[in-house]
């Protein structure tokens, strides 16, 4: 993956570090989890790049609440409300295979990225 943004290459880094058997958070299931973080590194690889380009944060992208993780949606970043795979990324949007993701919701407050979260409750 060295032709991706250093940036992105970091989020991919950050993603991978997570156990894929054992959920950052402890209300999310771990195959629902084990699910989510295929699909990120999946979205990384394929879209990571173009998202980067037109200016998604870690904390859009990954974000979950800095108390309560997975269970507070509204702080949640795009790729961390589901399991579904992502099909495009557009400036203000991350399409997924039945829904979308916005990152333009009025009022909107983004948590941190959900291995900032991990780090803090280990």
């Amino acid at each position: 993956m060295s032709d991706l943004p250093s940036a992105v290459a970091t989020w991919r880094d950050q993603i991978e570090r997570l156990s894929e058997h054992a959920s950052p958070c402890r209300y999310l299931l771990p195959a629902k989890w084990k699910a989510m973080r295929e699909n990120a590194l999946a979205f990384l690889d394929q879209h990571g790049a173009e998202a980067h380009r037109l200016g998604w944060t870690a904390e859009q992208l990954f974000g979950v609440h800095p108390e309560h993780g997975f269970l507070r949606v509204e702080y949640a970043g795009a790729l961390m409300v589901n399991e579904r795979p992502v099909v495009g990324v557009e400036p203000d949007r991350i399409v997924f295979d039945r829904f979308s993701g916005y990152r333009t919701k009025p009022g909107q407050t983004w948590g941190p990225p959900v291995w900032d979260f991990a780090a803090r409750v280990r």
